[in-house]
């Protein structure tokens, strides 16, 4: 059996437990095509790599609660990954567990991870701040589409103005960074070693070690500019992924 047959497989054995609303392929196709929304998994799609495992993830409505879930089903690694980000706030503890316990019971072959957010990624404050425009089940099953793309809009301006704040932190830190090296440099091994008679060289050695602190905050803050650019693209990505969403359920007509 090809992944792309180990896909289709899996997905139509998630009808039992709820209905799938979208499927996002990456270097895999489903024969027949299900009537639902089918899109590019965008996050693997972007990536300088292609190293990563043909897969399909579902957007999965709990049938006896509504609430929505993601899964990821990775056939030549016999794993799912329930992913808990791309549904943040959408579903219960309850309604979670009982989605474990059905992956169990239907996929005894395969092992079960449940992927949370990522602290150094910003995944937390990505999830908020898209739940805070738009839902991800308005997305999927609202009819007032008119008003969904305008939350999308406002998201995808969001973005922008994210990725607008993180240049121009990374532009100051780029411009003062040599330059306060070397007046970093002069300080410790110039001035310092003056002031070493006056202070002593216990106190000579707490300003070096509080000067090399600040030099570190600086770099801290640099990094701090990197990780506000990939949380600015990762909600740009989720807001194109939206957008697809809505194109293909008025092709659909869902």
């Amino acid at each position: 059996m090809n992944d792309s047959d180990g896909a289709r497989q899996s997905i139509e054995a998630l009808q039992p437990f709820g209905k799938v609303l979208a499927i996002k392929l990456y270097r895999l196709t489903l024969d027949p095509t299900p009537p639902v929304p089918i899109l590019p998994c965008l996050d693997h799609e972007a990536m300088l790599h292609e190293t990563v495992a043909p897969h399909a993830a579902a957007y999965l409505q709990d049938a006896s609660s509504g609430d929505l879930h993601e899964l990821v089903f990775i056939p030549a690694n016999k794993r799912i990954e329930v992913d808990t980000v791309s549904t943040w706030g959408e579903n219960s503890p309850a309604s979670h567990q009982r989605l474990l316990a059905m992956l169990g019971e239907r996929f005894r072959d395969y092992s079960v991870r449940v992927k949370g957010p990522s602290w150094w990624r910003g995944e937390r404050r990505v999830a908020s701040a898209c739940r805070a425009q738009v839902s991800l089940r308005d997305v999927l099953l609202s009819g007032d589409t008119a008003t969904v793309k305008s939350q999308i809009d406002r998201l995808q301006t969001i973005a922008s103005l994210m990725e607008k704040h993180s240049r121009a932190a990374s532009w100051g830190v780029r411009t003062i960074t040599g330059t306060v090296l070397a007046a970093a440099a002069f300080v410790l091994f110039g001035i310092f070693g003056f002031l070493t008679p006056t202070l002593g060289e216990t106190g000579v050695t707490y300003l070096r070690y509080a000067l090399i602190s600040l030099i570190g905050a600086v770099f801290l803050y640099g990094m701090k500019a990197v990780q506000l650019t990939e949380m600015s693209n990762r909600v740009w990505k989720r807001t194109a992924e939206y957008n697809l969403i809505l194109t293909e359920r008025k092709r659909l007509g869902l």
